[in-house]
């Protein structure tokens, strides 16, 4: 027996139905970032492994658990350098910083608002809401002294006027700054102050974190760790006043949008480069894996990777998790036709084939049949391809020189001269 093949665990196929709105999403996406000033960019879907273990982070999931690694040998004859790894990308920030970087953005423009749609790949233990291919909508915004709270607040407004826009129904903005860099190292040791009593009873990876990075403690979902957790004090207390001042300031801005949020003071998001702010949107359709985004300021990245000062700040959407978020039906009926012609012979079919081909360089869209068949059977095709009009050709209209046009929503059908069939397509369909 010929072995039947599947798609890969934590992949999906996304088949024709599914794709329009796939197709729905990154047309809104595009619609709505362009208002905001934002350009497309397309990065590779595989960089250096160093790429991502320098701006995750190393002690991070992503670097530690998730990473999908491509070989070594095939790595090693693509770059010509031995022992080069390259992985599928986890994340589309980084490499965007690289592309930044590489192509001396910095010196073009004071501003580079940039936005993806792309896959992203993590090793994922396979869950609803959770892929190892799965696909992301986000921006970044990056320039040389560009950190300021009204970019903060801008970027998340276009976040959620995105999911506004998309018919997200209900979504909930959570927000925290982090602060400096020295803020945080001032929050990771009062982390550790208050978890030491509880060290024996974390889980075995964060007994690893409380040394390696305390920070991934409070995102941990063992019940146990979620527990003590729960039991800290968490303020904002190790922040810097200028922190603090740029802190207020940003919800100073959200507010003057109207924009609601929750402070949560625990949030520190999975990637190491954040600093300043940071935020989630969540969506109780999700159940436990509820974040449809997060994204927040990194002030530090591009010149970790060798590029020049310059701040930035972006988010990402996940396309998967917004389509479980969504109420309307997973399965839409699929694209419609303007016209499908029905071709009961041979000679017919030849006319048809260069009547579909003329059609179409008219901006219609057209399917036909590739062998005669019954008009029966053939009405069948249209109607599950929902034409809205149907041309049928046999013996006696090719010996009339003229074709039946059908209206399928009316049922009303008249004869037209062939020669006079584009134009009365086009006049009806108003093309």
């Amino acid at each position: 027996m010929v072995k039947k093949f599947s798609t890969p665990r934590g992949t999906n196929d996304i088949y024709p139905p599914q794709a329009l709105l796939w197709q729905e999403l990154e047309t809104q996406a595009r619609r709505v970032f362009v208002r905001y000033g934002y350009n497309e960019i397309r990065t590779p879907i595989f960089e250096e492994s160093e790429l991502f273990v320098r701006s995750v982070g190393q002690t991070s999931d992503i670097v530690q658990k998730q990473m999908l690694h491509l070989s070594p040998q095939g790595a090693t004859r693509a770059q010509g350098g031995a022992g080069l790894q390259l992985s599928l990308r986890p994340e589309g920030t980084a490499p965007i910083v690289r592309a930044y970087i590489q192509d001396n953005m910095d010196k073009k423009e004071q501003l580079s608002k940039l936005f993806y749609i792309g896959a992203m790949f993590r090793g994922e233990r396979p869950q609803k809401g959770r892929l190892r291919q799965f696909h992301q909508i986000g921006v970044e915004a990056i320039g040389p002294d560009s950190c300021s709270p009204y970019l903060d607040a801008e970027v998340i407004g276009l976040c959620l006027e995105f999911l506004k826009n998309i018919q997200v129904p209900m979504y909930q903005l959570k927000l925290n700054t982090l602060g400096t860099v020295e803020d945080k190292q001032n929050l990771s040791k009062k982390l550790r102050q208050q978890l030491k009593p509880f060290k024996s009873e974390l889980c075995p990876d964060c007994q690893n974190r409380f040394d390696r990075n305390v920070f991934r403690i409070l995102d941990c979902k063992q019940k146990a760790c979620r527990q003590i957790v729960a039991k800290l004090k968490l303020d904002y207390t190790h922040l810097c006043e200028a922190s603090r001042e740029y802190y207020r300031k940003v919800k100073e801005c959200l507010d003057s949008l109207n924009i609601r949020f929750e402070e949560d003071p625990g949030m520190v998001r999975g990637l190491d480069y954040y600093t300043q702010t940071v935020f989630e949107v969540c969506s109780p359709a999700l159940g436990s894996q509820d974040a449809l985004g997060a994204g927040g300021r990194y002030d530090n990245l591009v010149a970790q990777l060798g590029g020049p000062q310059a701040d930035a700040v972006g988010f990402a959407l996940g396309l998967e998790r917004i389509l479980l978020a969504r109420e309307e039906p997973q399965t839409p009926s699929g694209q419609s036709l303007d016209v499908f012609l029905v071709s009961l012979d041979e000679p017919s079919l030849a006319g048809n084939f260069k009547l579909a081909q003329t059609l179409r360089q008219q901006d219609i869209v057209v399917d036909m049949s590739f062998k005669p068949a019954s008009v029966k059977s053939q009405m069948r095709t249209a109607n599950k391809k929902k034409a809205r009009f149907v041309v049928i050709v046999g013996q006696e209209e090719q010996r009339q020189g003229i074709v039946t046009l059908k209206d399928m929503q009316g049922g009303h059908q008249q004869q037209i001269a062939v020669d006079h069939c584009e134009q009365a397509i086009k006049r009806i369909l108003n093309k």
